[in-house]
């Protein structure tokens, strides 16, 4: 069999089956059954699947999954975040628009710590947007900063979806998570530099306020004792691995130590609460698993097919500079990103994507940092990314999806500008791989 017929096979089941409204995992999965069952003639090929799914989850690499989503669970169910997010507006003084930065300021912290762009779009909703409301802040300036701050998470270690992207192409994961350091930071850059610039030129998107003087002598006690000790979480996570002290793996058991460590210290840490954060943890980590192993499934049939290599010589083939392919693959993310999910379009694009990748020649780090960011686009993008609708339900009551879209749209576009510098200049991305022991 051709191998663009088993691909095409493979993508139209796809949609139909997600069209029922199926899990994607379950999707690939049947799909995957159907097509093996195909492919090597009978029950054998099923049996050859099995096998498949199993050795694909059986990897050491695979550790820090667990240990970033428990993390992430140890942090949501303590309530640290609230402390550390009055700690940091007590800092921000009487700066026009303090509550948008302040937002961006958590989310970056946050990011560090609880690893979903979900949780920190629930969690900084909740606490952040009444108050802007209450404050006469339009639409645009307290839900927008929420909505593009809360997906740093994704390009912020610990990031569990970019252990699952390294999983499926097979690069670096230590590398992986120490290159979207320097995205994420630009990211929060360009949002705090649009939030300033923004209600400097519309000073009524953002009304000024009278805020309350506090002695420095308290700013300093408050970050000292609620901000400062995240730092030490952060580096028992990324420093661990940029100084060559430990693996991915190990720095996800040291990282969720410290959580655990931080929140008995706060007093915020109690058996019941303890027991929710693992459970959640456990049904979330299996959840992961099911993905990556269904993912890689299908990179093997692509293989065994013929697929992956017909589409990288097609590739090569192609009368287009090699960048201009690159440029295309993050076209189909981003539009994918308007009707998906980005562990869908994860499964879905790079078992196709990575051996054309191979053949021209790019680093898989450098492509992996890149569309890592591109998914963060997808989780925002209007007008199924989930963020939103998570924004949609935090938000005070009148607040419609409409609002919602308009607010995120300048926040896709500093997105967007971060994806083309990493593009133009590698290095953004590579550089602190690089300096890695």
């Amino acid at each position: 069999m051709e191998w663009w017929i088993v691909l095409l096979v493979f993508i139209c089941g796809l949609f139909i089956f997600m069209a029922t409204g199926m899990p994607i995992a379950y999707c690939f999965l049947l799909i995957s059954m159907v097509v093996m069952f195909v492919l090597w003639g009978g029950t054998i090929g099923i049996e050859q699947l099995s096998l498949n799914l199993f050795r694909a989850v059986a990897s050491f690499v695979l550790l820090p999954i667990a240990m970033f989503v428990l993390m992430g669970e140890i942090m949501f169910h303590s309530g640290i975040a609230p402390m550390m997010i009055d700690s940091l507006d007590k800092l921000m003084g009487r700066l026009a628009g303090r509550l948008g930065l302040l937002a961006v300021g958590a989310g970056t912290v946050l990011s560090t710590l609880t690893g979903s762009s979900v949780s920190s779009v629930a969690i900084l909703g909740e606490v952040l947007v009444p108050e802007m409301e209450k404050r006469g802040y339009a639409k645009p300036m307290s839900l927008g900063p929420i909505l593009g701050s809360g997906g740093l998470a994704i390009m912020v270690p610990p990031s569990s979806l970019a252990i699952v992207l390294g999983a499926i192409i097979e690069a670096s994961i230590g590398r992986l998570l120490i290159a979207i350091i320097v995205p994420g930071l630009l990211m929060a850059a360009f949002y705090a530099t649009y939030i300033i610039l923004r209600c400097y030129f519309q000073p009524s998107i953002a009304p000024a306020y009278e805020v309350p003087h506090i002695p420095l002598v308290d700013k300093f006690i408050g970050f000292v004792r609620y901000v400062l000790p995240l730092g030490l979480v952060v580096f028992s996570v990324t420093g661990v691995i940029i100084l060559g002290m430990a693996t991915p793996s190990e720095a996800g058991a040291t990282g969720a130590l410290g959580c655990v460590v931080l929140a008995a210290l706060y007093g915020r840490l109690s058996w019941g609460r303890l027991r929710k954060a693992l459970a959640s943890s456990m049904i979330t980590t299996g959840m992961i698993f099911l993905i990556i192993a269904t993912a890689i499934s299908f990179s093997q049939i692509l293989a065994f097919s013929g697929g992956s290599r017909g589409l990288a010589q097609f590739a090569i083939g192609l009368p287009v500079s090699p960048i201009f392919v690159v440029v295309a693959m993050h076209v189909v993310g981003i539009s994918l990103g308007m009707i998906m999910g980005p562990i869908a379009i994860m499964m879905l694009t790079l078992p196709i994507f990575v051996p054309v990748l191979n053949a021209l020649g790019f680093n898989l780090v450098w492509f992996g940092a890149m569309y890592l960011l591109n998914m963060e686009m997808a989780v925002t993008s209007p007008p199924f990314g989930l963020a939103l609708f998570v924004m949609k339900g935090v938000a005070p009551p009148g607040t419609t999806m409409g609002d919602c879209y308009r607010a995120a749209l300048p926040f896709l576009g500093c997105d967007l500008i971060v994806i083309i510098l990493m593009l133009i200049f590698p290095q953004v991305a590579l550089w602190l791989p690089s300096v890695m022991r």
